[in-house]
Parts: structure tokens; sequence; C-alpha cells
């Protein structure tokens, strides 16, 4: 079946033709991302999340190729930013163990001060509204980008920037009333 009259009845909701999609390209996209990001269980989460979002977002998808390209390329994408967000987690987790390296060879005050002061930071992220507190761990903790997040939570960017400057203000505020500089 031609992918453009295969795509338009899968926007108008048939299922059918969905599965008919799936079943064909699933175990080769989930090669394909293996390939690519070294986990077969990550590649199976990135299919299986690419598929979901095709079909959550199917009324808006368009073909300049083909299907099986637009989908190659999408997984393409996604295993690339599997890999960043590994990247950016690896690298967080360095930095975590050096620290614990340098509390570990600071003064019992530098400690008492560092633990003070992660403390303040804690109770500060917690008193965020939900979403806000949310899109900031998304950001600083899990590593993850504005884009990323938006598409994550179903949000736009401008809104992800603008919870994160607020979040970012908030952190500020406090740490200013305790005269800290972020």
């Amino acid at each position: 079946m031609n992918d453009f009259l295969l795509l338009n009845r899968i926007k108008k909701g048939d299922i059918k033709a969905f599965e008919k999609v799936f079943k064909l390209y699933y175990s080769p996209l989930c090669l394909y991302a293996a390939s690519l990001t070294g986990r077969s269980d990550a590649a199976e989460e990135i299919v299986q999340e690419l598929f979901y979002v095709f079909w959550k977002g199917k009324e808006n998808i368009q073909l300049l190729h083909s299907l099986k390209s637009y989908l190659y390329a999408a997984v393409r994408n996604r295993s690339l930013l599997y890999l960043e967000h590994r990247e950016v987690m690896n690298r967080y987790r360095e930095t975590v163990l050096s620290e614990e390296e340098t509390k570990e060879s600071a003064s019992p005050q530098e400690q008492l001060e560092y633990e003070e002061l992660q403390r303040i930071i804690d109770q500060a992220i917690e008193r965020l509204p939900e979403r806000r507190r949310q899109i900031f761990r998304m950001h600083r903790f899990d590593g993850m980008k504005y884009a990323e997040i938006a598409t994550s939570l179903s949000l736009s960017v401008k809104t992800v920037e603008a919870e994160m400057s607020k979040a970012l203000q908030a952190l500020r505020k406090e740490m200013d009333r305790i005269n800290y500089k972020l």
C-alpha cells in the first residue's frame, strides 16, 4: 500500500493501518536503534515511544519522502538524544563523585556549610510548584534539554523556559535571603 494512503488512514484513526506499520517496521527499527545505542533494551524503549508519539500525534505528521525514511530518521534522532542524555548522566555522575572526593578532603566546617547549603537548596526546590519543580529537576538533575522536557510533558518550549526562569529566580531569591550567590 502507498505510504501516503497508509498515513491518511492512520490520520483518520484506522488502527489496522497503524498495526500494519507497527508490524512491518518495529523489529527493523529496534535493530537500527540498537546499532546506534549499543543497547537492545534502550532501543526497544526508543521505538516503542516513537510509535506511541506517532499514534498520539498522527494528525500532524507530514511525510516529505516515505514513511520508512520518516520512521528511520525519527529513530536516529531519538537514539542520538538517548546517547546525549546518557553522556550528560555520565558527566553528572563524574561530577558528583569528584564532589564527594572534595567533600571528604574538606574541613569539618566546610562540610557543615556545604551540607547546610544543600539542605537550604533542597528545601527551596521542594517549595516550588509541582510542575516547576518537575521541570527544574528534569533539566538540572536529569540533564534534559528544554525541547525534550517540552515533548515529555506535552508543553511548549517557551513554557519550559518560563518555568525554568521562575525556578531559578526563586532559588536566587532564597540564596540572596541567606547571603549566598548562585
